[in-house]
Parts: structure tokens; sequence; C-alpha cells
């Protein structure tokens, strides 16, 4: 029996590398949409910034336009209670006393004391 010979011109390469094909985009792709994305989301975040500091300055304005009419409220309710308590001193005691040296009106201050002595 006759050996087998390889063919005239011998064989071709043999192929030891794999022949993928190559899946997904190509690495710049990925960096330019994540700098795109990444571009986008600071955008926004500055643009939340921005809404929030419009809001606080909105906020801040609103309450300072709003002292005179609170102030106003706190000033009437001091003057009832002033005159709620005159007019029960007057009816226990039978007379109007008088506290101060002058008829200056001095505004009364509070403080709050607790009840129990911390030891």
């Amino acid at each position: 029996m006759p050996q087998d010979m390889p063919p005239s011109g011998g064989y071709g390469p043999v192929q030891y590398k794999r022949n993928l094909p190559a899946r997904g985009f190509r690495p710049a792709m990925y960096l330019v949409g994540t700098a795109a994305l990444m571009t986008y989301g600071f955008w926004r975040v500055g643009q939340g910034i921005r809404e929030h500091n419009e809001l606080a300055r909105e906020k801040m304005w609103a309450r300072i336009y709003l002292i005179p009419a609170l102030q106003a409220e706190e000033d009437r309710d001091q003057v009832r209670r002033y005159l709620a308590d005159k007019a029960r001193e007057k009816e226990l005691l039978g007379t109007e006393t008088k506290v101060y040296n002058s008829d200056r009106f001095v505004r009364p201050t509070f403080a709050v004391t607790p009840e129990k002595q911390l030891k």
C-alpha cells in the first residue's frame, strides 16, 4: 500500500487563532457616549441647583415681606394680653397699681423656666 503524501505545494497554513467577529461598538464610541451622558447629567444638576437657589431666594424674600404683618400680629396680641392683665389686676385688687416710675410703655419680656430644678 502506498503511503499518503502531502499534496503538491504542501498543506495550507493551520488556523490556530479564533476568528470571531468583534461584538459591540469600538471603545472610542463607548467613551464618547459616556462623556455625552455625563455632560447631560452635569447640565441637569446645574439646572437643579439654579432652580433650588431661586426657590430659596424666593422663600427668603417671602419671609422678609411677611415680617411686618407677623410683627403687627404679635403687637396686637401683646396689647390684648396687657389690657387683660390690667383688667384682672383691677378686678382682684380693686385699684390700678403702677409698677414703673414712668408712664412710658415697656415691652414685656418672657423667659421660659423649667418647672423643676435640675440637679
